[in-house]
């Protein structure tokens, strides 16, 4: 068994079977109150433009075993140009329990880093506590009252302040080409 991460684009089809389980786990658990919340799942996920989510401003990211995405997420820019907002974070739901998002969710913190952001913005569902549970132990600071009825609040949102990115070492000219000084 093999994995490995895929900076790649939301049209690839290799993301298509995420998107399709994404699409259907919304519906199942917001049917009843998508009115409420902004309307239908396929809606959500056709929100934002798919350039939204490429570098240098965004990232998109599956995680494969064998070939196969059995996870992914992305993030673009949020409100301020420090800030990346983290979306789509999913697993497919065979696999859960087993750390998957938690690793995506730690490679897009640093890939966010890289890219220069200093603080996450996401918001999560108020019927999704595993994405609650995983947020919150990740070091993520809920922006709202988490002793309130999350169906009140309907869009949960966190936040999270990153860390520099550690120092990318460059080798001098003498050594790059494997010349002793």
């Amino acid at each position: 068994m093999s994995e490995r991460f895929l900076y790649t684009s939301v049209n690839d089809p290799l993301a298509q079977p995420l998107f399709d389980g994404l699409e259907q786990e919304y519906e199942h658990r917001y049917a009843d109150v998508q009115g409420r919340i902004g309307g239908t799942a396929r809606e959500e996920l056709l929100r934002y433009p798919a350039e939204a989510f490429v570098a240098p401003v965004g990232a998109f990211v599956l995680l494969l075993r064998d070939g196969q995405a059995i996870s992914g997420g992305a993030f673009m820019p949020h409100r301020d140009p420090d800030t990346a907002e983290f979306k789509r974070i999913w697993t497919l739901p065979g696999l859960r329990r087993q750390g998957i998002a938690r690793r995506v969710l730690q490679e897009l913190e640093e890939q966010a880093r890289r890219q220069g952001y200093h603080r996450v913005f996401l918001t999560t569902g108020f019927r999704q506590p595993e994405a609650v549970g995983l947020y919150l132990t990740h070091g993520y600071t809920a922006l709202f009252d988490l002793q309130a009825d999350p169906e009140t609040v309907a869009h949960l949102p966190f936040e999270k302040h990153l860390g520099a990115a550690p120092p990318i070492a460059v080798a001098e000219p003498a050594q790059r080409r494997g010349v002793a000084a």
